[in-house]
C-alpha cells in the first residue's frame, strides 16, 4: 500500500475528498475544504484517515 503525501488529494468514506496536510506513522490529516460542496456537508475542516481507509486520487509534483 502507498502512503499518501503532503498535497496529495485522497478519496475516502463514500466519495468524500481532500488535500493531505500531514502525514503520520498510522494516519493522514486531511483538508475537507478541497471539496465544492463543503459547507453544504457541515463537516469539521479537517479530519484523520487511516492509511488503510483511503486512495490517492492526485499526487502532488512536490514530491
Amino acid at each position: 500500500m502507498k502512503k499518501a503525501q503532503v498535497g496529495n488529494v485522497i478519496e475516502f468514506r463514500e466519495g468524500l475528498r481532500g488535500i493531505v496536510e500531514k502525514v503520520n506513522e498510522n494516519s493522514v490529516i486531511v483538508d475537507l475544504t478541497y471539496m465544492d460542496n463543503y459547507r453544504d456537508l457541515e463537516l469539521d475542516q479537517r479530519t484523520v484517515i487511516n492509511h488503510k481507509n483511503y486512495t490517492i486520487i492526485k499526487e502532488t509534483a512536490l514530491q
